[in-house]
């Protein structure tokens, strides 16, 4: 009670001014959360946004081209469905979990959500390995694999794929409670060891192991088929000859025929002479075929690599986070486990993005479902 006899009388002004102050900057920083949490939504809404676009388009580009209806293309096909899975099951709820950090859809929504995440983000991963494995045995075993590759067989890689993605979704359910009390957060229970290790190793290291044991493959075996020279079988000779006025002989890479060709006029005009070169180009069929074949496998062997950079960088820092997070509670920073899980996120969007662009086939295919839609709009 010292206190209130020392009060004067222009307290209360000094008070007010000074509430004002004080409540000033609270404002302000309201305020900049707010723009903050809107430009964050816009921002993970249009990712989310442009994956299901994306993958949506490689989808209807395949049905409705014939020349892409293959078995491998199957497989990229089941790839853009599960991503566009991802779009739509998991990243629209997560952009609301992301900006508000308060989870508001109740239990069992959270539990749909949490599967949904798991299951298509690692049906996705196992996608890249499926199609990996198909391209690994077309190119070491191509006259035997072209036999076997067929939409059945692909059926049923993809289907195991399914499979291990809910052994790996469904152990959390058994141990995962209804609370009583209103859930104000949705996450996976780390507090289980054994199952992290179980679902990082299954959904990502194991994956990533064999992907890199594959592509290394792949790409010796295309080295191989680049470098390789067959001297013993020899390609039909293309000829080509055309006609060259007044030029000098080339001796470089091709053969040169000189024709001496005079033309004797009338005497009273007199006699003038013109000189003719008749230029034969020789090419080898079969080294026009393997130089062709070699460019197919490089372009090839290139997007592979590129898929699995694309793939390393999104999602190996969340599946290491991941783990250091089970062993170190204190180590969890919302914010970075956000970026991490977003970064996996993208993955979905760069899957087809790197498909269409590099397949010359996709490319003209896409073009003209976007001309056909046009048109029709």
């Amino acid at each position: 009670m010292e206190g209130s006899g020392q009060v004067e009388p222009t307290l209360p002004v000094n008070t007010t001014n000074d509430s004002f102050i004080t409540d000033s900057p609270a404002e302000d920083v309201g305020a900049e959360s707010l723009a903050y949490q809107v430009t964050l939504a816009a921002i993970l809404s249009a990712i989310t946004l442009a994956t299901t676009l994306s993958n949506a388009f490689v989808i209807a580009t395949i049905s409705q081209s014939k020349k892409l209806q293959t078995p491998a293309n199957f497989l990229i096909a089941s790839l853009a469905i599960t991503d566009l899975l991802v779009s739509i099951l998991v990243m629209p709820i997560c952009v609301l979990y992301t900006v508000i950090h308060t989870w508001t859809l109740g239990q069992i929504v959270c539990d749909i959500w949490l599967s949904s995440d798991i299951t298509c983000c690692t049906a996705s991963i196992l996608h890249l390995c499926v199609i990996a494995l198909d391209r690994y045995w077309a190119i070491t075993d191509a006259v035997e694999y072209s036999k076997k590759r067929t939409p059945g067989r692909a059926a049923g890689m993809v289907a195991i794929a399914w499979v291990i993605a809910i052994s790996i979704s469904l152990p959390p359910l058994f141990w995962r409670q209804v609370k009583a009390e209103e859930l104000t957060s949705c996450s996976v229970n780390t507090d289980h060891i054994f199952y992290t290790i179980y679902s990082t190793f299954g959904a990502f290291y194991i994956p990533t192991m064999l992907l890199i044991v594959l592509y290394g493959r792949i790409y010796v075996e295309a080295r191989k088929r680049i470098l390789k020279q067959s001297p013993k079988k020899v390609g039909k000779r293309l000829t080509s000859a055309h006609l060259v006025t007044n030029s000098p002989g080339s001796v470089a890479s091709t053969s040169s025929l000189q024709c001496g060709r005079h033309d004797t006029q009338s005497s009273d005009t007199g006699s003038s002479t013109s000189e003719n070169q008749v230029k034969v180009t020789v090419s080898d069929a079969l080294l026009e075929k393997k130089r062709i074949s070699a460019a197919r496998e490089r372009k090839a062997t290139k997007t592979l690599g590129i898929i699995l950079g694309a793939y390393i960088v999104c999602w190996l820092p969340f599946f290491i986070y991941t783990l250091v997070v089970a062993t170190c509670d204190k180590c969890f920073n919302p914010e970075l486990f956000d970026f991490f899980t977003w970064l996996g996120y993208l993955n979905s969007l760069i899957n087809p993005i790197i498909y269409t662009m590099s397949n010359e086939d996709f490319k003209k295919a896409f073009h003209k479902l976007m001309r056909f839609r046009c048109c029709r709009s």
